[in-house]
């Protein structure tokens, strides 16, 4: 017989890992063509000018420029990328 109670088994004990999600690239940041701007599940923000949108709905660069999140009319947020040149547009409609 046994002297020891034994240990009962559980189903528990697992976690997956993270996701990892988020804003990779923020506003005013320069970014180079290919650069991961946003990896979302769903599209909380929308390609905008100069930005891809990949199967998985990560966001992309697909021009060098600054990064800059707008919005596309009241609920929808859009991030776009402008070279040095019409970086400062967005900024001047806003104000």
């Amino acid at each position: 017989m046994a002297h020891k109670k034994g240990t009962g088994s559980t189903r528990n004990g697992r976690d997956s890992n993270a996701q990892r999600l988020g804003v990779k690239r923020y506003g005013g940041e320069n970014v180079r063509a290919g650069n991961i701007l946003v990896r979302q599940r769903g599209t909380k923000y929308h390609p905008g000018n100069n930005v891809g949108i990949g199967k998985d709905d990560t966001l992309f660069a697909l021009i060098d420029g600054t990064v800059t999140f707008e919005r596309k009319g009241k609920s929808r947020k859009k991030v776009s990328v402008y070279t040095g040149a019409t970086a400062a547009e967005p900024a001047a409609v806003a104000s």
